[in-house]
């Protein structure tokens, strides 16, 4: 189903005749409802990469009818899911909300933990009485909680997602409700930390069985292609997750859609005296990518399945609010980088490298050096790039902290990484002035115990497949695209941040931005009652000195589509 243009045009017809709308004000709702897409690992090139083959009404209604910002970056290194989606909606890098990875060692616990389990907490919606999850680690707060502050809890705030970790570290603290999928069923699932018992509606949405919908199903695309099916038995006989068969195809992103729906209509999103949040995390793209690589005919394949998709969602919003009530922006958490035989076959170098292999040459090497050869496992956990260090261990050769982590970092060097940083020296702001410096700078977080951040060589990835959590633009070039009346169409080339999306949102809604974030207001992208010029990031004392980093461009030539 396509949106019908009349939805489009009198959207932008209101723009022009009723000046007043342009003023949003999440006290008075206007608008009714702002729609967050966060599409995990989607790279910033996709959009221009397939905008000819896009059809109406999907990604080309932001594209071709709102602002695009093309030059995307985030500014920090631990390109990973958990803190994508914790940076978006803070406004804040690692060094910020706290979230450095999607999980780390726990001293106290030895062993990994997840960035939202949360052990006072329980799972609902299923069997059993698992460990919860909950938004307990973020150190600084969302727009969806500075919209709950404002309107004193008559905003309403959603957030869903396949993973965990992206539908809560979106919402934050004060959320009415964030819901996940359970792995091996499928079923909708949320925490004890946003309620007792799921609602009634969620409740009938797993009770009917729309899981079953999406097995035995071939994906087939436009073209004819075949290339996936999602048995319910696997080829070994026995019996797959459903994120595992339905997770790497589109039927991922109908049934989160589906979802959505009935969140919407069920809790009434848009119905109420303050403007409603909800935020979608399209989990799909990220368990196809990493086997695949961003240059595979099923990405593609996959990206123009996600348009058709996302039309007929914003088809129905249209329907249900009027899209002149709504307001859509759309990003990612992070890029991908090429599948490394795809690059090698270009010439460029490129490599998979085997983590397991590299953890143990560190801990030999680093045995070799510390305690005469005996063996010890000084490097507990290690995910490429990202070592954890066993604090006991060193404490067993009278080794403090800041030395550990040198001595490690020497021995991600010597298991062929460029360079490294250490938690101690990122606490103290120890980093060189530099682009590089200022990313890992950006990375820091005081959660997790010892670790020491390796800097990897270009094209190089830790594991099968491929892989994002580098400094370079393949994980860092995301998309930003805002769809509402405030937001005056064109393609800008100035140059934005992610963190500039929650703070761009608050600014518009009248709210304070989340208490940690560092991002600005993208007036360069707003309708004319809004403009002004605001291409600094300023401190607390007002604009200071742009670093080289900051890389703050002048305001580009717009090209304007003519909207008739």
């Amino acid at each position: 189903m396509k949106i019908p243009l009349r939805s489009t045009v009198l959207a932008l017809l209101l723009c022009f005749c009723h000046t007043n709308w342009i003023f949003g004000s999440a006290y008075n709702a206007r608008p009714k409802l702002v729609v967050i897409i966060i599409i995990d690992q989607f790279r910033g090139d996709y959009l221009e990469r397939y905008h000819d083959q896009f059809g109406e009404g999907g990604f080309r209604l932001l594209l071709d009818h709102g602002a695009n910002f093309t030059d995307c970056n985030y500014d920090y290194a631990n390109t990973r899911t958990a803190p994508g989606h914790a940076t978006l909606l803070t406004g804040a890098y690692s060094s910020g909300h706290g979230i450095l990875a999607n999980k780390w060692w726990d001293p106290q616990k030895r062993r990994s933990v997840t960035s939202v389990e949360d052990d006072d907490t329980k799972l609902i919606g299923m069997p059993g009485n698992a460990t919860g999850a909950s938004p307990h680690n973020l150190l600084a707060d969302t727009l969806g909680d500075e919209l709950k502050l404002a309107t004193q809890g008559r905003s309403r705030v959603f957030g869903i997602a396949l993973k965990d970790r992206a539908s809560i570290l979106s919402t934050g603290f004060s959320s009415d409700g964030a819901y996940w999928t359970d792995h091996q069923t499928g079923w909708w699932i949320t925490s004890t930390y946003y309620r007792s018992d799921l609602p009634k509606w969620a409740k009938d949405f797993n009770d009917s069985k729309h899981t079953e919908k999406y097995l035995n199903k071939e994906w087939t695309d436009n073209d004819g292609n075949a290339w996936r099916t999602t048995p319910a038995t696997g080829a070994t006989g026995k019996e797959s997750s459903f994120y595992e068969l339905v997770g790497p195809t589109p039927f991922a992103n109908d049934y989160e859609l589906e979802f959505a729906r009935e969140l919407v209509t069920n809790e009434r999103l848009g119905s109420g005296p303050a403007t409603d949040l909800l935020v979608i995390g399209l989990s799909g793209n990220d368990i196809l990518g990493h086997h695949v690589g961003p240059d595979s005919p099923r990405m593609r394949s996959l990206a123009l399945a996600m348009d058709r998709q996302l039309a007929d969602f914003f088809n129905f919003l249209g329907h249900q609010l009027g899209l002149a009530n709504v307001w859509v922006a759309l990003s990612a958490d992070h890029g991908i980088a090429p599948l490394p035989k795809v690059a090698s076959s270009l010439h460029i170098p490129a490599t998979n490298l085997s983590t397991d292999k590299m953890r143990a040459q560190m801990n030999q090497w680093l045995s070799s050096k510390l305690s005469s050869g005996r063996p010890a496992e000084y490097v507990k956990e290690f995910d490429y790039p990202l070592a954890w260090l066993d604090a006991d261990a060193f404490a067993a050769v009278k080794m403090k902290e800041e030395d550990a982590e040198r001595a490690v970092g020497e021995a991600l060097k010597e298991a062929g990484l460029r360079d490294y940083y250490s938690r101690s020296q990122l606490a103290e702001g120890k980093v060189p002035n530099t682009e590089i410096g200022l990313k890992y700078e950006h990375s820091y977080s005081p959660l997790g115990g010892w670790y020491v951040m390796g800097v990897p060589v270009p094209y190089a990835v830790g594991g099968t497949g491929t892989d994002h959590t580098s400094p370079y633009t393949y994980d860092t070039h995301v998309p930003l695209a805002f769809y509402g009346i405030p937001f005056q169409t064109g393609t800008y080339r100035t140059h934005a941040e992610p963190v500039d999306l929650a703070v761009t949102l608050a600014s518009l809604l009248g709210i304070n931005a989340p208490t940690h974030a560092i991002g600005r207001v993208l007036t360069e992208a707003l309708a004319s009652s809004h403009r002004a010029d605001n291409s600094s990031r300023p401190d607390m004392k007002g604009p200071r000195p742009a670093k080289p980093s900051e890389r703050i461009q002048p305001v580009a030539l717009i090209a304007q589509e003519d909207t008739q």
